[in-house]
C-alpha cells in the first residue's frame, strides 16, 4: 500500500535535527498555494538542493500558474543532501512534496526542470528517493507520469533513459493547456497510457521513438497576463535571495557560444509598464528589498535606464534596489549603474570571454582594452575600487600558435596598469552545446585546459587578482551529458548508482567514482566530446529550435573567419535565422515612464537624536517554524514587515535593515509561546494593526500574540530587548521551570542530553528591581 501522505513532523520530528539545515524538508513558507484534493495532482521538482530550487524563476513560473488552474494543484520537491536522503531511507519514508505532504508516488505527474547537465543525478536521487523506478520502462501503470523540460532538454537523449517525455520550449501557455486537457481526460477515466498518448500527440513533446518536436515559444510575454510568480516565499536564505523580474526574454547580441541565445529566440522585450506593475507586485507580496530585472543582456532593453528611474522614484524611499545581473559591455553605461546603485552599490563585472580581437569576433563579441579601461577609469572615479572579470578557455578560436592562457594573462596586465585596479578573475572551461555555431566543435581535453588555468592562477595570483578557476574534469562531465545520445544514459546510471548525487556542488561532485566510469567507456566519450562536421547528422536534430540549420552553420562559418555579425537579434534584422513567423516575433519595449510616477526620491534628512518610536512584540514560533534558525527568523521578519506594511526604520549604510531587536536568539528546534522582539518604526504605527497586518503575512508556525506601543523621548536612554534580559520560562515534560540565561545552556543540557525537540520555552523575561518580570510591564514603566 502506498503511502499518500507524509507529515514531517509526525512522521520524523526530533529526527529533522540530525540533518543539516531541516528547514529545507519542512515546508510551512508564506504564499504556499499546492491545493489538496484537486483532481489531478502534479508536483515540480527542481534536480537540487533547496536554496537553488527556491531561486529558480523557471519553478516559480510553473508553480504559481498551474495552481491557478481550477482543480488542478502543484506541489514542490527539492533533491535531498546525502543526510536527508539516508534518512528517509532508514526510516523507510519516501519523499514528499513540500506544501501538502504528498509522496510522489501519489502524484500524476512529477515535473522535473532541467537548467543544468549536472542535475540530472539528483534527479534520480529525487526518483529513487520516492521509491519511483529508475528506467522508463520499469514504472508500473500507478507511477506518475514523469516530464521533463528546460533548456537542458534541447537534447533530451541523455535522459531518455529516466524520463518518459520532455517538453521543448518554453511552458507559458500551451504546456498549461495541455495539463486542462489531462484534468479532463482523467476526471473521464483515462487511464496512464492515454495520458501519455495525449501528451505524446502534441508538436512540442518529444519521447523515444518520436521524429520531430519543435519548440513551443511564448509569444504573450510582452504583455502582463497574469499576476507576478513570487510564491511560495522561501523562510530560510537562498542561494539568489532576491525578487525577480523577467525584463526580457532571447537576446539580441548573437553570442556564438551560447545556448540561451539562440534557445530563447526571438527577443521580446517586456512591456514596461508591465515590468513596473510586476515589480510593484512582487515587492509587496514578497517583501523582498532587492529585485533583480533579470534579462540575458538588460543593458539592451529599451529605454533601460527610464524604467530604473521610475522604478527608483516609486521605492527609493522603501529602501528597495534594483539590479541587472547581465549588462553586455557595449551597453554598459557607467549612469545606469549609478542608478541602480542609488540603495546597494553594486559590483562592477565584465563578462570579456576571451581576451585578443579576433578570437571576440570569432564568437561574436567586440570588447575593447580602450573601452573597456575607459569605462574602469570613470566608474574609479565614481567610487568603484574592484571589478570583476570572466573569461573561457577551449574557445573554439584562433590557433594553436597564439597560446590562451598567456593572452588572457597579458590582458588583465594590462589592464590593471591601465587602470591600477586589481581584479576578482574567475575561468571557465568552454562546454558545446547544442543548436549553436559552437555544437560542431570539439571540447578541450582535461590535461590541455588543467595545464592552462593552473599557468592563469599562478600568474595573476602574483600580479596582487584574486583567481577562481572551474574544474575541467566537471566540465567534462557536463560536455559528455550536453551533447551525448541515449548511450550517455548508461554512464549516468552507473555513476548514480555507484554513489554520484548532487555533482553540481563541489563539495558533493565524486571526482573518482565518474573517474572509474569514465575508464570503462573511454571511446564513448572521446566520440561525444570530439568534432563532428557540417555535414553530420546530428543526434539532436530530432529537436527543432525554430533556428534553421543553414544560420547555424553560416554563424560557424563566420566564426572560423573571424567575422562579426552586426546584425542579430533586432528587428529588421538582415540575416534571418528562421525563428520569426506571423505569429512569433521581435518585440521591443516602447513604452517610456516618464509620467508613471512623479515623486521623486525622498532626501534622508539626519538628526542627531530624534525621538523613537519603538513597538515590542511577542510570538509564538511553534510546528514547522521551529526547524527555522535564528538568522532566518530575523530575515522573515525583515520581509514580513514590508508585506504588512509596517513603517520600520532602517539603518544607514551599505545594506540597510530594519531596526529589527531580539532579546534573545532561540536555539533550532525548540518550541516558543512568548518570544520577545521589538521594532522601531518611521512614525507611531498602532499595535492592534500591527498584530493583525503581521500575522496576516507570517509563514505557518509564527504567530504575534502581543504588543506595545512606547515613545521613547530624545535624549532618554533606548534600552535594547538584550540588555534587559533576566532569563527565561522553560516547561519540560509539562513542568513550568524559571531560568536565569547564564544558567540557560546548563539546564537545556540537563533536560534534554542534546536533543531540544521536547523542549519549551514559554515566556522571555526582563529584569526588574522585583526580579524576573514581564518585558510589557518593563517598557510600561520605562516608556510610560
Amino acid at each position: 500500500m502506498i503511502r499518500q501522505y507524509i507529515d514531517p513532523l509526525k512522521d520524523l520530528g526530533g529526527l529533522l535535527l540530525t540533518v543539516e539545515k531541516p528547514a529545507r524538508y519542512t515546508g510551512g513558507e508564506y504564499g504556499m498555494l499546492a491545493k489538496c484534493g484537486a483532481s489531478f495532482q502534479t508536483v515540480i521538482a527542481f534536480p537540487d538542493l533547496y536554496e537553488l530550487g527556491m531561486s529558480n524563476q523557471a519553478l516559480r513560473i510553473l508553480y504559481n500558474r498551474i495552481n491557478a488552474l481550477n482543480d488542478i494543484s502543484c506541489d514542490r520537491v527539492f533533491a535531498p543532501a546525502p543526510d536527508f536522503e539516508k534518512l528517509l531511507k532508514e526510516k523507510h519514508i519516501p519523499l514528499y512534496a513540500l506544501d501538502t505532504g504528498l509522496t510522489l508516488r501519489g502524484a500524476d505527474m512529477l515535473m522535473f526542470t532541467l537548467g543544468y547537465e549536472l542535475g540530472i543525478n539528483s534527479a534520480l536521487t529525487i526518483l529513487d528517493t520516492a521509491g519511483i523506478a529508475l528506467r522508463r520502462e520499469e514504472r508500473a501503470e500507478d507511477a506518475p507520469i514523469i516530464i521533463a523540460g528546460g533548456p537542458c532538454v534541447s537534447n533530451p537523449l541523455p535522459y531518455a533513459r529516466f524520463i518518459d517525455l520532455f517538453w521543448i520550449g518554453e511552458a507559458e501557455d500551451e504546456f498549461f493547456i495541455l495539463l486542462e486537457q489531462l484534468r479532463h481526460d482523467k476526471a473521464g477515466g483515462a487511464k496512464r497510457a492515454e495520458l501519455v498518448s495525449r501528451l505524446a500527440a502534441h508538436p512540442s513533446v518529444w519521447l523515444a521513438g518520436k521524429k520531430k518536436a519543435v519548440r513551443a515559444v511564448y509569444t504573450g510575454f510582452s504583455e502582463r497576463k497574469f499576476p507576478a510568480p513570487v510564491f511560495p516565499v522561501p523562510s530560510i536564505k537562498v542561494t539568489q535571495h532576491h525578487g525577480v523580474v523577467e525584463i526580457m526574454r532571447g537576446c539580441p547580441n548573437g553570442c556564438r557560444f551560447c545556448h540561451a541565445g539562440i534557445w530563447y529566440r526571438p527577443m521580446r522585450q517586456k512591456n514596461a509598464r508591465a515590468v513596473f506593475d510586476e515589480a510593484a507586485e512582487c515587492i509587496s507580496k514578497t517583501g523582498f528589498r532587492e529585485i533583480s530585472l533579470s534579462s540575458l543582456s538588460s543593458g539592451d532593453y529599451r529605454y533601460i535606464d527610464n524604467l530604473i528611474d521610475a522604478l527608483n522614484a516609486k521605492f527609493g524611499k522603501n529602501r528597495i534596489s534594483f539590479q541587472l545581473p547581465s549588462l553586455y559591455i557595449s551597453t554598459f553605461s557607467l549612469p545606469i549603474l549609478e542608478k541602480i546603485s542609488k540603495v546597494r552599490k553594486s559590483g562592477l563585472t565584465f563578462a570579456v570571454e576571451t581576451p585578443l580581437t579576433d578570437w571576440q569576433a570569432a564568437i561574436n563579441k567586440d570588447i575593447s582594452m580602450d573601452s573597456i579601461s575607459s569605462i574602469m577609469k570613470e566608474a574609479k572615479s565614481n567610487g568603484w575600487r574592484s571589478a570583476k572579470l570572466y573569461f573561457m578557455i577551449g574557445l573554439p578560436v584562433g590557433d594553436d600558435k597564439t597560446a590562451e592562457d598567456e593572452a588572457l594573462i597579458n590582458f588583465v596586465k594590462e589592464l590593471s596598469e591601465r587602470t591600477r585596479l586589481k581584479f576578482s578573475v574567475n575561468v571557465g572551461v568552454f562546454v558545446p552545446k547544442p543548436h549553436t555555431p559552437f555544437q560542431y566543435s570539439a571540447q578541450i581535453e582535461e590535461g590541455r585546459a588543467r595545464l592552462m588555468l593552473n599557468h592563469i592562477r599562478d600568474a595573476l595570483k602574483k600580479q596582487g587578482h584574486k583567481v577562481s578557476v572551474h574544474d575541467p574534469f566537471t566540465a567534462l562531465v557536463e560536455g559528455l551529458i550536453a551533447r551525448g545520445d541515449e548511450d550517455t544514459g548508461i554512464i549516468i546510471e552507473e555513476a548514480y548508482r555507484s554513489g554520484c548525487r548532487l555533482d553540481a556542488w563541489t563539495e558533493y561532485f565524486q571526482k573518482e567514482i565518474w573517474r572509474e566510469v569514465f575508464s570503462r567507456h573511454r571511446e564513448h566519450i572521446e566520440r561525444i566530446t570530439g568534432a563532428r562536421n557540417f555535414r553530420e547528422k546530428l543526434v539532436w536534430d530530432i529537436i527543432s529550435s525554430r533556428v534553421s540549420k543553414k544560420y547555424i552553420v553560416s554563424e560557424a562559418e563566420k566564426s572560423h573567419k573571424c567575422k562579426i555579425n552586426d546584425v542579430s537579434c533586432i528587428q529588421n534584422c538582415t540575416e534571418k535565422c528562421g525563428v520569426c513567423s506571423k505569429e512569433c516575433g521581435i518585440v521591443e519595449n516602447n513604452i517610456r515612464l516618464d509620467n508613471i510616477y512623479s515623486e521623486n526620491l525622498e532626501k534622508i534628512v539626519s538628526v542627531k537624536d530624534p525621538d523613537t518610536y519603538r513597538i515590542v512584540f511577542s510570538f509564538s514560533k511553534e510546528g514547522r517554524a521551529v526547524f527555522l534558525p535564528h538568522l532566518a527568523l530575523v530575515e522573515v521578519f525583515s520581509m514580513a514587515f514590508l508585506r504588512a506594511g509596517i513603517p520600520a526604520l532602517y539603518t544607514a549604510g551599505f545594506n540597510p535593515l530594519p531596526r529589527l531587536d531580539f532579546a534573545a536568539p532561540l536555539s533550532l528546534g525548540i518550541k516558543a509561546s512568548g518570544e520577545i522582539a521589538s521594532v522601531d518604526t518611521e512614525r507611531p504605527f498602532n499595535s492592534g494593526d500591527f498584530i493583525l497586518q503581521l500575522n496576516s503575512v507570517l509563514p505557518e508556525g509564527i504567530v504575534i500574540t502581543g504588543a506595545l506601543n512606547c515613545m521613547i523621548p530624545s535624549g532618554a536612554k533606548k534600552h535594547s530587548a538584550a540588555s534587559l534580559l533576566w532569563g527565561f520560562e522553560y516547561a519540560s515534560n509539562g513542568v513550568p521551570e524559571i531560568v536565569e540565561a547564564r544558567d540557560e545552556k546548563a539546564y537545556r543540557q540537563e533536560k534534554c542530553g542534546g536533543s531540544l525537540y521536547e523542549l519549551s520555552r514559554l515566556r522571555v523575561l526582563a529584569k526588574s528591581e522585583s526580579g524576573p518580570a514581564s518585558y510589557m510591564d518593563v517598557y510600561r514603566r520605562l516608556y510610560p
